[in-house]
C-alpha cells in the first residue's frame, strides 16, 4: 500500500517541478527583458546629454480650431466679372429687327429660328421678372438668371421687363437696356417678342445656346 502511495506522487512531483521550472524561465525572461529596458534608457540618456524636467504650468492649451473660409473674394470676383461681360453702354438698336415684331438673332443664326420662336416651336422652361428693379439690380439679377439656366440646361426662357409707362417720360429704359444685355450674352442664340399671352411688348421670348452649341 505504500509503495502504491508513493508511485501515485511521482506524477505530482514532476507537474511540480515542470510548473517551478517554468516560473524559473518566466523569472529569467522578464528579467532580462529589464534589462534590456534599461541599457536602451541609458544610451538615450547619453545621446541626448543632461536634461532638466519643465516646470508644471498647470494650464492646459486648447489649439483653436481654424475659421471657415467665406467665399466673398469669390462672390466679389463673380459680381465685377457679370458688371464686366453685360454693359450698359452697349447699343443694340442696329442689331435689332423690327418688323411687325421686334427681334434679334445672333450672325449665323437664320430668321427661320426667330419664326419658330415666335410660334412657340420651343416650351418656355423659366422667366424672370425684372419688374421695379434698378438698373444695376436688373442687369445682375439677369445675368444671375442666364447662369442658372445654363446649367439647367434650359433651351428657352422669358424674360419680363415691362414696358415702361411707369418710367418718367413714359421711356421704355429697362426695356432697351435688356435688349442690349441680351445681345452682349454669347449663349443667347436669338429673342423676340413676346406674344400677348405671355406678355406682349413688356416680354422677350430667349432662345438660348444648348451645351454643345456653347462648347
Amino acid at each position: 500500500m505504500k509503495a502504491r502511495s508513493l508511485q501515485d506522487l511521482k506524477p505530482i512531483a514532476q507537474r511540480l517541478a515542470e510548473t517551478r521550472q517554468r516560473a524559473d524561465e518566466q523569472a529569467a525572461a522578464h528579467e532580462a527583458a529589464a534589462r534590456r529596458a534599461r541599457a536602451e534608457q541609458e544610451l538615450f540618456a547619453r545621446a541626448i546629454g543632461p536634461t532638466q524636467p519643465l516646470r508644471a504650468h498647470g494650464r492646459v492649451v486648447h489649439a483653436s480650431a481654424p475659421a471657415l473660409p467665406e467665399p466673398r473674394q469669390r462672390q466679389r470676383d463673380e459680381q465685377a466679372a457679370l458688371r464686366e461681360s453685360i454693359s450698359d453702354q452697349f447699343d443694340a438698336s442696329t442689331l435689332l429687327h423690327v418688323d411687325e415684331y421686334l427681334s434679334f438673332r445672333r450672325p449665323g443664326i437664320g430668321a427661320d429660328v426667330t419664326a419658330r420662336l415666335r410660334r412657340g416651336h420651343w416650351a418656355v422652361q423659366g422667366q424672370i421678372d425684372l419688374h421695379g428693379l434698378r438698373t444695376d439690380e436688373a442687369r445682375q439679377a439677369l445675368g444671375q438668371f442666364l447662369r442658372q439656366a445654363q446649367r439647367a440646361g434650359w433651351r428657352c426662357v422669358r424674360v419680363v421687363h415691362g414696358k415702361g409707362l411707369g418710367s418718367p417720360g413714359r421711356t421704355p429704359v429697362l426695356k432697351d437696356k435688356v435688349h442690349g444685355w441680351l445681345a452682349q450674352k454669347q449663349e443667347v442664340l436669338a429673342f423676340v417678342q413676346a406674344r400677348p399671352l405671355q406678355g406682349g411688348a413688356g416680354a422677350l421670348v430667349v432662345l438660348l445656346a444648348a451645351a454643345r452649341e456653347r462648347s
